[in-house]
């Protein structure tokens, strides 16, 4: 999730987006009237359903470390993920929060299919690639919230 940091990369879905983030930034420009989150009767915390939002940046520089390992008779794969699970509620209040921008939202039905928690464990990425995420779920939520905004003015 996210976008770079100069606002200048970012996710730019064609039509109404399938992804949570671009749905809350379009919400908070005015481009969609309401965010419809789905289900507030799971079990975690808040009702929400839970995911690991990486920051975009983080998973494209594992990429590279990818990249750069040195060739070996094995292939490895990698989860690359925060390790940390976020839920849908808590990333609408870190929009809110590092915006100052208050959203349009409410609680609609479940959605048939959504796990109530997939996050990753990232171990072996950390240990074999050296790799760590450096962004938090709010940086992630102002650089997405940048790049709308950057959109907006163009």
């Amino acid at each position: 999730i996210g976008a770079h940091k100069s606002g200048l990369i970012g996710e730019l879905p064609i039509g109404v987006p399938n992804n949570l983030v671009p749905y809350i930034t379009q919400t908070g420009a005015g481009l969609r009237d309401e965010l419809t989150v789905h289900g507030d009767d799971y079990k975690t915390d808040d009702g929400t359903c839970i995911r690991d939002y990486i920051h975009v940046v983080d998973l494209a520089t594992a990429h590279v470390k990818a990249l750069d390992k040195k060739p070996t008779e094995n292939i490895s794969v990698y989860n690359v993920g925060t390790g940390i699970g976020s839920s849908v509620l808590d990333v609408i209040k870190s929009f809110e929060q590092v915006n100052n921008v208050k959203l349009n939202y409410k609680i609609g039905p479940r959605r048939e299919g959504d796990a109530v928690s997939v996050y990753a464990n990232n171990d072996k990425v950390v240990k074999e690639l050296n790799w760590q995420p450096k962004f938090a779920l709010n940086d992630a939520m102002k650089d997405a919230w940048n790049w709308q905004l950057k959109l907006k003015s163009d």
